[in-house]
Protein backbone atom coordinates (compact mmCIF):
# COMPACT_ATOMS: atom_id res chain seq x y z
CA UNK A 1 0.00 0.00 0.00
CA UNK A 2 2.88 2.39 0.64
CA UNK A 3 4.35 1.70 -2.46
CA UNK A 4 1.17 3.40 -3.97
CA UNK A 5 1.56 6.44 -2.20
CA UNK A 6 5.46 6.64 -3.65
CA UNK A 7 3.94 6.43 -7.07
CA UNK A 8 1.38 9.62 -6.71
CA UNK A 9 4.40 11.44 -4.33
CA UNK A 10 6.80 10.80 -7.70
CA UNK A 11 3.85 12.25 -9.89
CA UNK A 12 3.88 15.31 -7.92
CA UNK A 13 7.29 15.97 -7.72
CA UNK A 14 7.47 15.60 -11.79
CA UNK A 15 4.23 17.74 -12.17
CA UNK A 16 5.26 20.42 -9.88
CA UNK A 17 8.74 20.28 -12.14
CA UNK A 18 7.07 20.49 -15.45
CA UNK A 19 4.83 23.83 -13.54
CA UNK A 20 8.09 25.54 -12.87
CA UNK A 21 9.65 24.59 -16.68
CA UNK A 22 6.39 25.79 -18.22
CA UNK A 23 6.39 28.92 -15.54
CA UNK A 24 10.78 29.72 -16.55
CA UNK A 25 9.54 29.64 -20.36
CA UNK A 26 6.97 32.21 -19.83
CA UNK A 27 9.18 34.13 -17.62
CA UNK A 28 11.54 34.39 -20.53
CA UNK A 29 9.68 34.67 -23.34
CA UNK A 30 10.98 38.04 -24.70
CA UNK A 31 14.46 37.15 -23.28
CA UNK A 32 17.00 38.14 -25.91
CA UNK A 33 20.32 38.02 -23.97
CA UNK A 34 22.00 35.67 -22.15
CA UNK A 35 23.28 35.81 -18.89
CA UNK A 36 26.79 36.40 -19.74
CA UNK A 37 25.21 39.36 -21.72
CA UNK A 38 25.77 37.98 -24.85
CA UNK A 39 23.00 38.19 -27.80
CA UNK A 40 22.03 34.95 -27.41
CA UNK A 41 18.01 33.97 -27.30
CA UNK A 42 16.95 32.55 -24.28
CA UNK A 43 16.00 28.11 -25.68
CA UNK A 44 12.55 26.60 -24.40
CA UNK A 45 13.25 23.96 -21.57
CA UNK A 46 11.18 20.73 -21.93
CA UNK A 47 11.09 18.82 -18.66
CA UNK A 48 11.09 14.98 -19.66
CA UNK A 49 9.51 12.47 -17.71
CA UNK A 50 10.42 8.52 -17.20
CA UNK A 51 9.07 5.63 -15.60
CA UNK A 52 10.05 4.91 -12.05
CA UNK A 53 10.84 6.93 -9.28
CA UNK A 54 14.37 8.53 -8.42
CA UNK A 55 14.87 5.20 -5.88
CA UNK A 56 14.45 2.69 -8.93
CA UNK A 57 10.80 2.25 -7.30
CA UNK A 58 7.52 2.41 -9.76
CA UNK A 59 6.29 5.88 -10.23
CA UNK A 60 7.72 8.46 -13.04
CA UNK A 61 10.62 11.07 -12.44
CA UNK A 62 11.75 14.21 -14.52
CA UNK A 63 14.44 12.43 -16.63
CA UNK A 64 16.10 15.96 -17.54
CA UNK A 65 15.26 19.32 -18.33
CA UNK A 66 16.10 19.46 -22.45
CA UNK A 67 16.74 22.85 -24.32
CA UNK A 68 14.78 22.97 -27.71
CA UNK A 69 16.66 23.19 -30.80
CA UNK A 70 14.42 25.16 -33.06
CA UNK A 71 15.20 28.12 -34.66
CA UNK A 72 14.61 31.47 -33.14
CA UNK A 73 12.03 33.68 -34.03
CA UNK A 74 13.41 36.58 -36.19
CA UNK A 75 10.83 40.12 -35.04
CA UNK A 76 11.59 42.91 -37.44
CA UNK A 77 12.65 45.82 -34.71
CA UNK A 78 14.72 48.25 -36.87
CA UNK A 79 15.74 50.88 -33.84
CA UNK A 80 16.72 48.24 -31.66
CA UNK A 81 20.27 48.06 -30.42
CA UNK A 82 20.89 44.28 -30.90
CA UNK A 83 19.15 44.22 -34.52
CA UNK A 84 20.97 43.00 -37.24
CA UNK A 85 22.06 44.99 -40.29
CA UNK A 86 18.25 43.86 -41.38
CA UNK A 87 16.71 45.54 -38.83
CA UNK A 88 15.86 42.42 -36.93
CA UNK A 89 16.41 40.57 -33.67
CA UNK A 90 16.06 37.09 -32.80
CA UNK A 91 13.35 35.95 -29.69
CA UNK A 92 13.00 32.63 -27.82
CA UNK A 93 10.72 30.09 -30.28
CA UNK A 94 7.55 30.20 -26.83
CA UNK A 95 4.45 29.91 -27.45
CA UNK A 96 2.57 31.65 -24.55
CA UNK A 97 -0.34 29.67 -25.27
CA UNK A 98 1.42 26.08 -25.59
CA UNK A 99 3.29 26.73 -22.26
CA UNK A 100 -0.22 27.79 -20.40
CA UNK A 101 -1.26 25.00 -21.70
CA UNK A 102 1.14 22.81 -20.25
CA UNK A 103 1.30 24.30 -16.72
CA UNK A 104 -2.60 23.92 -16.96
CA UNK A 105 -2.10 20.33 -17.31
CA UNK A 106 0.47 19.38 -15.17
CA UNK A 107 -1.76 21.28 -12.45
CA UNK A 108 -4.34 18.81 -13.27
CA UNK A 109 -2.11 15.83 -13.11
CA UNK A 110 -0.63 17.16 -9.82
CA UNK A 111 -4.10 17.55 -8.23
CA UNK A 112 -5.17 13.95 -9.77
CA UNK A 113 -2.14 12.53 -7.88
CA UNK A 114 -2.95 14.39 -4.57
CA UNK A 115 -6.55 12.91 -4.85
CA UNK A 116 -4.57 8.97 -5.71
CA UNK A 117 -2.95 9.62 -2.36
CA UNK A 118 -6.04 10.76 -0.52
CA UNK A 119 -7.59 8.10 -1.73
CA UNK A 120 -4.63 5.35 -0.66
CA UNK A 121 -4.77 7.00 2.88
CA UNK A 122 -8.39 6.36 3.31
CA UNK A 123 -8.08 2.88 1.97
CA UNK A 124 -5.16 2.38 4.34
CA UNK A 125 -6.95 3.72 7.14
CA UNK A 126 -9.53 1.86 6.40
CA UNK A 127 -8.07 -1.46 6.56
CA UNK A 128 -6.19 -0.65 9.56
CA UNK A 129 -9.68 0.09 11.21
CA UNK A 130 -10.53 -3.54 10.10
CA UNK A 131 -7.61 -5.29 11.25
CA UNK A 132 -7.71 -3.61 14.90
Amino acid sequence: MYGVLDISTSGMIAQRTRVEVATINIANVDSIIDPNGKNIPFRRRMAVLAPGNANGGPGVHVSSIDLADGAFRRKQAPGHPLADSEGYIYTPDIDLATETINAIEATRAYEANIMAAEASKSLLSAALRILA
